[in-house]
């Protein structure tokens, strides 16, 4: 679509529903505008920001929010983005504008936002509104700009191997001597030299003379262990008295009863009692 076919279309790029106007000073130098030199008292409007694409022309419009009316306009035309609007020196948020009545007049005021991304904003649509003139003039001509002609086309690299070319690659032999962990952690396992798997040497179980008592003792009313212990007990009150008796001849009385006489055996016995107490 051409401009000619366009010529009744209007393309709202921005719209920002609060920014102010200020009555600025004469410029004092050539390097640009300072907010800093604009008063609070030099506000001298309010309202609502739109930019517009018309054609191969831009326009800055600042509206009444409540009624439309309009209130100025700056245009700008291809190529004069620069000496339309300038942005302040001193801030990011201020810009100059030069306005135009339409019948040749025109003045520069100052525009503020009360943020910076409507400002930064603001920048982006001036700038889209540039290259999309900049593109409709490329298909009318049918020129295109250097970075879409200059196609860099690298050849591709043939790693083929030509007739006659080989790879030699080494690879380190692997350790004969143990493999694996065992190998790693230094234990006498894995192959030995004549390729057979060596036997850990491994330390004998403990013999029966060192068994290892349970630390814990028997439950009490266990059956098992009050007969074991009875058993010990009698055992070992009544080998003593037989080992005694049968060993020491001292004692023995039984074969001195068996020689007395049978009378008198009272008073024998009163006598043998006393002789062996005595």
């Amino acid at each position: 679509m051409s401009f000619d076919e366009e010529e009744s279309l209007e393309h709202t790029l921005l719209v920002v529903r609060e920014v102010f106007v200020y009555k600025i000073p004469p410029r004092s130098t050539s390097g640009g505008y300072k907010c800093g030199d604009w008063l609070q008292s030099d506000k001298i409007w309010s309202g609502r920001l739109r930019v517009v694409s018309c054609k191969d022309r831009c326009e800055i419009r600042l509206e009444d929010p409540n009624s439309a009316e309009l209130f100025a306009a700056c245009f700008i035309y291809p190529g004069q983005r620069e000496s339309s609007v300038e942005p302040a020196l001193d801030s990011s948020r201020y810009f100059v504008l030069k306005i135009e009545d339409g019948n040749g007049k025109h003045a520069f005021i100052g525009l503020g936002f009360n943020e910076r991304n409507e400002a930064f904003d603001f920048n982006v649509a001036l700038s889209d509104h540039e290259k999309y003139v900049r593109r409709e003039n490329e298909k009318e001509t049918g020129e295109t700009s250097a970075s879409d002609s200059h196609i860099d086309i690298h050849p591709a690299v043939n790693h083929r191997l030509k007739e006659g070319e080989t790879i030699r690659i080494n690879v380190k032999p692997k350790p004969t001597s143990g493999t694996g962990m065992l190998s790693a952690a230094g234990l006498p396992g894995g192959l030995s030299g004549s390729g057979k798997p060596k036997t850990l040497g491994l330390a004998p179980p403990p013999s029966g003379a060192g068994k290892i008592r349970s630390p814990l003792p028997p439950p009490p009313n266990d059956p098992a262990s009050a007969r074991i212990t009875s058993t010990s007990q009698g055992v070992g009150l009544r080998a003593p008295s037989e080992n005694t008796r049968g060993t020491d001849r001292l004692t023995d009385f039984s074969q001195l009863e068996r020689n007395l006489p049978a009378s008198g055996s009272g008073s024998m016995k009163t006598t043998a009692s006393g002789w062996a107490a005595f």
